[in-house]
Order: structure tokens, then sequence, then C-alpha cells
């Protein structure tokens, strides 16, 4: 996937990801997981969560394990 074929929920969440990686990992996942619930508009949460349903390609492994726990609390 490049920067151009990038999808804009990927790209975010990868940006998102990278300002908490310096975080603890649960510490993390849940600081990334909370900025996706309460800044994102639905349908953006909604193409993640579908994107990591097919794979989730290009995704950081921080963005996976916070829309993983999305998915719980949905």
């Amino acid at each position: 996937m490049s920067a151009l074929t990038t999808p804009p929920h990927v790209r975010m969440a990868n940006d998102i990801s990278r300002q908490f990686q310096h975080h603890p990992q649960e510490a993390a996942v849940a600081a990334v997981a909370d900025h996706i619930r309460r800044f994102w508009a639905p349908r953006l949460r909604a193409a993640l969560l579908v994107h990591i349903d097919q794979g989730g390609d290009g995704l950081d492994p921080l963005a996976v394990a916070a829309a993983a726990r999305l998915a719980e609390t949905a």
C-alpha cells in the first residue's frame, strides 16, 4: 500500500498509533482506542473494523490492537 492508495482510516490510525508508541503497550492500546472512540466519526470507525476483518493490510500492530478493543466495546 503506497501513500497514494492508503485509505484515510488506515493512515489516521497509524498516525495516532505513532503518537502513543512510547507508552507501555496496554496504556498505548487504551489511549489509541479512546482517541478513535472519542474523535472519529462512526463511519470511519466502521471502516477501520471492516479493514481489519479483511486482513488489516498496512495497519500498525498498535492500531490493530486498539481496533480490537473498540470491537469488544461496540
